[in-house]
């Protein structure tokens, strides 16, 4: 039975959710706050089901032995090592679409209240001040709103300023001219951006791309009139610049509601009467709070239960249908880079894959992790599909993905072909209609063999007697064969023997086999 740790306040249907499909769960919604003491338990558990007061840190992420997927209930991830956790084989999951309306709305909220100056004129009427001269707002229609990132918060931004009738430009490196005549918006560069607004609004990860994204440089572009808004991440502004800016009178308003360090405390920005502070509210509705639990508990337990991936930020999604069709498809991937990886002798340079036929059109990014796992497992013991790809990028080793059209006898099948520094081999499967998954050639030479747990790989030049040779030394050393598979490229060429046999074979089989006059290499194999 699965384990999972709820190291935050999520609510009790989210509980519940794992608790009715049978996963064992421990609500402990404090124990994130505590470092140490959560990489002490972490390690009994299969979950980690976070919010954004849990960091999971390379040592608590080095302590979690049996750790699988961490779900983070909400969008941001930054309270997660994701390097560390992909390098470990951890699937790190967030539910990107479970609070965008909530955050987009406190945006457009936290922009009205600054047009307005809601919040202080709120201050200076409860002191009896009556300072009705004192805040003059501006009106919002036919202002100019520079939304910077036009993802799924974005998007809900641009949708709900359209209908105040605000002129909006947009800023996303990703953002086509296509999509932004869709949304009836205008695409422009981030300088623009800066120049044209009247009001800006972030909506983008923390990234070093976008880090200090709005700075003293970029101020220096804007609006005296400006107002910008910051529901995003802390750390997309550098704080001590917009607070110079408004001291100085450099911009007109601010509304903040999250910081470079949180919870914030004494923070400087909370001095000046120009810049609204909220505490991290943008996701902080009843509605968004039971969405995002309830939603990381099913893809949590999805995961666990079925191999289903969703929202994942370091691997390809697999919905459940797709990790039950897929499973004979997986088998094939694993086995045939298990297969490269034990027959290949000196350091790999670049692993090529194609994908022909129906299988093309599979979530073959899945099956590339699987395959390059297979690949590197016999000289890494922990690598799964899920760190694989960046393990193979740490050692420089290349990775190649085609498709191809339907081509040969068989309609739908896998290629590896592996450059190593000594040489260049290939090999090749497919699954058959009854499920299983076979080798249907090795090193361009043809022919068909059922993966099996015990098999001995022989490379040989073509000459009479051979077989019977390899038969009666295998006889002698008490090796029962159970299938014994042959090809060859032409008369008197290059032989191939994969053989299946009872029971794992030791080295001195492998050297009396060796020793057979014309055989060239001797391998076993374990799948």
């Amino acid at each position: 039975m699965p384990k999972v740790l709820v190291s935050d306040k999520l609510s009790e249907e989210s509980v519940k959710i794992f608790e009715d499909k049978n996963i064992e769960v421990d609500y402990l919604p404090d124990i994130g706050k505590d470092k140490e003491k959560l990489a002490e338990i972490i390690k009994s558990y299969d979950g980690l089901a976070i919010r954004s007061a849990t960091k999971v840190t390379e040592k608590v992420l080095n302590n979690a032995k049996n750790l699988r997927v961490i779900g983070r209930a909400g969008i941001g991830v930054d309270n997660v090592d994701i390097e560390t956790a992909t390098t470990n084989g951890v699937i790190v999951m967030n539910t990107p679409f479970g609070n965008s309306v909530t955050t987009a709305e406190h945006a457009i909220t936290l922009m009205m209240s600054l047009a307005r100056e809601i919040p202080q004129a709120d201050k200076s009427t409860k002191s009896s001040l009556w300072e009705k001269s004192k805040f003059m707002g501006v009106e919002i229609t036919g202002k100019t709103l520079g939304v910077i990132g036009c993802g799924n918060i974005g998007t809900v931004v641009i949708d709900r300023a359209k209908g105040l009738q605000m002129k909006v430009i947009g800023y996303d490196p990703y953002l086509t001219e296509e999509r932004a005549e869709s949304m009836w918006i205008e695409k422009v560069e981030l300088n623009e951006l800066f120049e044209r607004s009247d009001f800006i609004t972030i909506h983008t990860p923390l990234t070093e791309q976008t880090k200090n994204i709005i700075n003293a440089h970029s101020i220096k572009l804007m609006k005296q009139s400006v107002r910008i808004i910051n529901c995003a991440r802390g750390g997309l502004i550098d704080e001590a610049a917009l607070l110079n800016a408004l001291n100085e009178g450099r911009i007109a308003g601010a509304a903040i509601d999250v910081y470079h360090e949180e919870p914030a405390r004494n923070n400087p920005l909370f001095d000046s009467e120009k810049i609204i502070c909220t505490p991290h509210l943008g996701a902080s509705t009843a509605e968004a709070q039971e969405k995002v639990a309830i939603q990381i508990a099913e893809q949590m337990s999805d995961f666990l239960l079925t191999g289903a991936i969703t929202n994942a930020i370091n691997f390809p999604s697999v919905s459940a249908e797709e990790a039950t069709s897929m499973e004979p498809y997986l088998l094939l991937a694993k086995n045939l880079g298990s297969f490269a990886g034990q027959i290949t002798e000196s350091a790999i340079k670049s692993a090529k894959i194609e994908y022909v036929g129906s299988i093309a059109d599979m979530n073959v990014d899945s099956l590339t992790s699987t395959i390059i796992s297979g690949l590197l497992k016999p000289l890494l013991e922990d690598i799964n599909m899920v760190n694989s790809l960046a393990i193979a990028k740490q050692r420089g080793i290349k990775i190649e993905q085609l498709k191809k059209e339907s081509s040969g006898i068989y309609g739908s099948y896998i290629r590896l072909i592996i450059e190593s520094e000594r040489q260049e081999r290939s090999v090749a499967g497919a699954v058959f209609s009854d499920g299983s998954a076979r080798i249907i050639q090795i090193k361009g030479i043809d022919m068909e063999a059922k993966f099996a747990k015990h098999m001995i790989y022989i490379t040989n030049n073509d000459t009479p007697g051979l077989v019977g040779k390899i038969g009666h030394c295998l006889g002698s050393q008490d090796v029962n064969i159970a299938n014994f598979n042959l090809g060859r490229d032409k008369i008197g060429g290059n032989v191939i023997e994969l053989i299946e046999v009872d029971s794992p074979v030791d080295d001195t089989v492998l050297e009396k086999l060796h020793q057979i006059e014309n055989i060239v290499q001797v391998k076993k194999l374990n799948f």
